[in-house]
């Protein structure tokens, strides 16, 4: 991350538009974050993260780049946070620590979360500003902002979307959403706020697109609940049950299903107990029977186990596979033996899932998944649900968001086809800056965004170029070449990753290296020279013997 401009931008406060700048989630899954801009005031919504796909290697978490923010950060008056999920709140622990103290707005449960991931970096609880808001408040953010809850159904409880009331005009943002019709807690989306406001007059919406492509109505979290209580009624032996550590309802909804079969639940994995450790306190999540650790269920019958566990997403670490590779340090898996993946795989998961499933089939376990049995449900609405929006919303302008952009297009094309279109819609990228009036919708400039990647302990010391390398030395391997000048000229080759041990093949590149050298020796030409012309002669060489361009790393030693 960069350090915070010194400069600050002119005072716009006698302009009469707002700006909507995305910096993360738009034209993307994940790193949710958004700031609104009026005159000389900031408001920001969100600071999410994103998980690394495969060819991003050694990466541990993607936050999305804050340059805008740190620049102007003496305008920043308020945040707020619309629900618990990392990819809305995991990268605040990377953010708020480098911005200026401001209130925090957010659900019990959203918050309990902040504060567990602040106090893991260290930071005390009381040096972030964090205010809690549930999801019927109504907020005042400097003196341009009102803000407006309003509870939406999701995979989270705690969730919410926001009115904006702003000097051009009201702003829907729906956050994530799906339109759940038999919800656990009972409590519908509030559409009567959206309805309301869509009759007083919605200057923009900004909506979730995730599931633009999917015809008909997502599935409700009840029905879901159903039929996982016929697969795990079904079960003979021990039940291991995997899904998202944040899905508080469905986590319920086994427990609740683990009782009525008599069966106790262990809880497994760090972020499972976290999460329903927060969600207990908050009183989302109740135990009829307390938990049970690893070391008490010896006492009990297979059929009367039930083990709620990480690895939804085959994660390397995460306690499915360790099950499924033998790698876990009490649990072994055995032939009677169910195992759940209540969870679809996140693109980009799709081989580390599948992966993690063969092993389970090896071992001899029974094990339930999506399609085949219809036991997860998307947290986000599908056509119908987002169309009801929109047409309860009525917005004279629309921004499709949360989702890549054939998500975003299909949502605008959507839009298009209902009774009350919007007058326009833009598809906006990260970085966009969208100048908003009351007769005003387009992009007007950009400010930097984009990918911050955290590797162990490094936050931003990672780039493209260094993911680059790490690909290439991943696919063709590395060739160290290093060059003794005095007293004789001699060369040591050191290879990883490039072939199986074969002496012929290392002579022969050392033969080369060293007629390179003696050569530039013998013209006196520069040291860098004979590094090049090393570098060259190993190159043509090993492309000619085997096909082949490794990492070439020459190295003299004068």
């Amino acid at each position: 991350m960069t350090h915070p401009a010194t400069d600050q931008p002119k005072d716009q406060s006698a302009t009469p538009f707002l700006e909507v700048i995305p910096l993360g989630g738009m034209g993307e899954i994940g790193k949710n974050i958004t700031a609104y801009r009026y005159g000389d005031e900031i408001m920001v919504v969100d600071g999410g993260l994103a998980f690394p796909e495969s060819h991003q290697m050694g990466i541990d978490l993607i936050i999305p780049r804050i340059d805008y923010l740190q620049q102007n950060a003496g305008l920043i008056k308020g945040w707020i946070l619309t629900h618990g999920h990392e990819d809305h709140i995991g990268g605040l622990p990377y953010i708020l620590t480098r911005m200026p103290r401001v209130p925090v707005y957010g659900a019990p449960l959203t918050l309990g979360l902040v504060r567990e991931k602040l106090l893991e970096f260290g930071v005390k609880d009381g040096e972030i500003d964090l205010q809690e808001a549930d999801v019927e408040s109504r907020v005042k953010i400097g003196t341009h902002f009102d803000v407006q809850f309003i509870r939406m159904t999701h995979s989270i409880p705690d969730n919410a979307g926001y009115i904006l009331t702003t000097p051009v005009g009201k702003i829907i943002h729906t956050g994530d959403f799906k339109l759940d019709e038999e919800p656990r807690d009972g409590k519908l989306s509030d559409l009567g706020k959206i309805e309301q406001a869509g009759k007083e007059g919605v200057l923009l919406l900004i909506s979730d697109s995730t599931n633009a492509e999917r015809p008909g109505h997502s599935v409700s979290e009840a029905e879901v609940a159903r039929n996982l209580e016929t697969v795990i009624a079904g079960c003979k032996g021990r039940v291991f049950m995997t899904t998202f550590a944040s899905n508080v309802n469905r986590i319920q909804n086994v427990i609740d299903i683990a009782h009525r079969q008599s069966r106790r639940v262990v809880m497994e994995g760090r972020s499972m107990l976290k999460y329903a450790q927060v969600a207990q306190q908050v009183g989302y999540l109740e135990l009829p029977d307390p938990f049970l650790t690893n070391d008490e269920v010896g006492g009990l019958q297979d059929q009367q186990v039930l083990y709620v566990c990480t690895g939804s997403q085959g994660q390397p670490m995460s306690v499915l596979s360790r099950l499924a590779f033998g790698n876990h340090a009490k649990i072994a898996l055995r032939r009677g033996d169910s195992v759940i993946l209540s969870s679809n795989p996140i693109p980009g998961n799709e081989e580390a899932v599948n992966l993690v499933i063969n092993r389970l089939y090896e071992i001899g376990v029974d094990v339930y998944y999506p399609p085949a049995y219809r036991i997860h449900a998307s947290g986000h609405g599908s056509q119908e649900e987002l169309a009801t929006v929109l047409n309860l919303a009525r917005p004279k302008f629309f921004l499709p968001w949360h989702g890549e952009p054939r998500h975003q297009i299909n949502h605008a094309r959507l839009a298009q086809t209902l009774p009350r279109p919007p007058k326009r819609t833009l598809i906006a990228k990260n970085g966009d800056v969208v100048r908003l009036g009351p007769d005003e919708f387009k992009v007007t400039g950009t400010v930097p965004a984009g990918a911050v990647y955290v590797d162990g302990l490094g936050v931003g010391d990672i780039g493209d170029d260094v993911l680059l390398d790490r690909v290439s030395l991943s696919q063709e391997g590395v060739l160290i070449m290093t060059a003794v000048l005095h007293p004789t000229p001699s060369v040591e080759v050191v290879s990883r990753g490039f072939a199986r041990a074969n002496r012929d093949l290392d002579n022969q590149i050392r033969k080369v290296a060293l007629e390179a050298v003696e050569n530039g020796l013998r013209e006196k030409r520069r040291l860098e020279d004979v590094r090049d012309d090393m570098y060259g002669a190993v190159r043509r060489f090993v492309r000619k013997a085997t096909g082949r361009n490794p990492v070439l790393i020459p190295l003299l030693v004068d």
